[in-house]
């Protein structure tokens, strides 16, 4: 192969890697003690949120604009991806004290 064409290749394949779009985040949201943990986070549109639940009766988190309601049996998790931005305030309606906000960025 030619010198000067495998040059060329190696520099084109620098180039993609540097297009290559970020990979979103999975950011972990535990409900434990009846508190929900971080009670604020930060996150951008098609990042994955893991909803972990840690006790030992059910909770949901519920958006108080309806984007979204997610139910947590005891014990166990869900996920969700963030698809649009905006400052989410949510909740468990099962135990409305706890309350936390999701801050979306596009």
């Amino acid at each position: 192969m030619n010198p000067g064409r495998l040059g060329s290749i190696g520099l084109a394949i620098a180039f993609l890697s540097l297009a290559v779009p970020a990979h979103a985040a999975t950011i972990e949201i535990t409900m434990e003690n009846l508190v929900i943990s971080p009670a604020e986070v930060s996150a951008k549109v098609g990042d994955t949120i893991e909803w972990i639940n840690k006790d030992v009766f059910a909770h949901t988190a519920t958006a108080k604009n309806g984007d979204f309601d997610v139910t947590l049996p005891p014990k166990k998790s869900a996920t969700s991806v963030l698809k649009e931005a905006g400052t989410v305030e949510y909740y468990c309606r099962y135990h409305p004290n706890m309350k936390a906000t999701l801050k979306i960025e596009p």
